[in-house]
């Protein structure tokens, strides 16, 4: 561990003032967690203060990144995942097979891309829940999130029954206890693929969610048209928080990474996920997120 995280954990078990999330997060530690069309996919996982090898089973997270499901790395979630493993989650942030454009039989490849996408974010499930013994998890209570493209991709590995990578062990399903989702890309043009379309595979019962969104963010009718249809079918479960003004992968800036994460360890504290109060400080600048009607 560096020194600046170091400072965080002593800091928050101190009571003194929190610190923001360190944008300098040493990588976890690397798994393999299959080849992909002859290319190793990994794996990053950060583990709880005190974690050792056959100690008691913990809740986890798995987070993908965005990238338009073709760009984007492991370091987008690295800090997210190493504050949720200070919680004493065991954290892990994926990566997955991107086609390049123009690689797709289709003009653009952007539907066949994502079916890919899926493929791999249902591997790595499936691997986190076989490991679990090894990774001190509990596979009953594995979190799953992502950002833009990441939630998309989040979503849809625990609905879909589809596009199932034939090598992965058949013993292992994709169900999750909950959803933390950034600004997950849910587009009306995926109608054209019911495989790749959220709205067309939202079912319930479905895992408690919150999704963060900035209010000029123009992927976000996709997600209300998404929580639209989970209330029609009963879900009650669902919720979206919103910042003013703001747009596509706000997220991803300070303050409001630390709003986010704090407001997403509060909802995994009321779902018995988490214990505690979360480890971050109030923003300076008086960021907030409203909580969508």
């Amino acid at each position: 561990m560096n020194v600046k995280a170091l400072l965080v954990l002593v800091v928050a078990c101190a009571g003194l003032p929190a610190l923001a999330v360190d944008q300098t997060i040493e990588p976890g530690k690397k798994f393999t967690y299959k080849q992909s069309a002859g290319a190793p996919q990994e794996l990053e996982v950060y583990f709880p203060p005190n974690w050792k090898a056959g100690g008691p089973k913990v809740p986890g997270v798995l987070l993908f990144h965005g990238g338009s499901w073709r760009g984007g790395s492991l370091d987008q979630f690295r800090n997210v995942a190493h504050y949720f493993a200070s919680r004493g989650l065991v954290a892990a942030t994926a990566n997955y097979r991107m086609l390049k454009k123009g690689e797709g039989k289709t003009a653009d490849g952007t539907l066949e891309g994502k079916r890919v996408c899926l493929t791999d974010a249902k591997s790595a499930i499936r691997w986190m829940k076989q490991h679990a013994d090894e990774l001190g998890l509990d596979p009953q209570r594995l979190i799953l999130g992502g950002g833009s493209a990441g939630g998309h991709l989040a979503v849809l590995a625990t609905l879909n029954p589809g596009l199932n990578d034939p090598s992965d062990p058949k013993d292992f399903d994709t169900c999750v206890a909950a959803y933390v989702l950034f600004n997950p890309a849910f587009s009306p043009q995926d109608s054209a693929d019911a495989e790749v379309d959220v709205l067309k595979q939202l079912k319930v019962p479905f895992a408690p969610a919150i999704m963060f969104f900035g209010t000029k963010d123009t992927w976000k009718p996709g997600a209300d048209a998404a929580l639209k249809r989970l209330k029609a079918l009963g879900n009650t479960t669902a919720e979206m928080w919103t910042a003013e003004g703001q747009g596509h992968g706000f997220f991803n800036k300070q303050q409001w990474q630390d709003v986010t994460l704090a407001a997403a360890d509060r909802f995994l504290v009321e779902r018995g996920l988490l214990k505690g109060s979360g480890t971050l400080a109030p923003p300076a600048r008086g960021e907030k997120l409203v909580k969508a009607p």
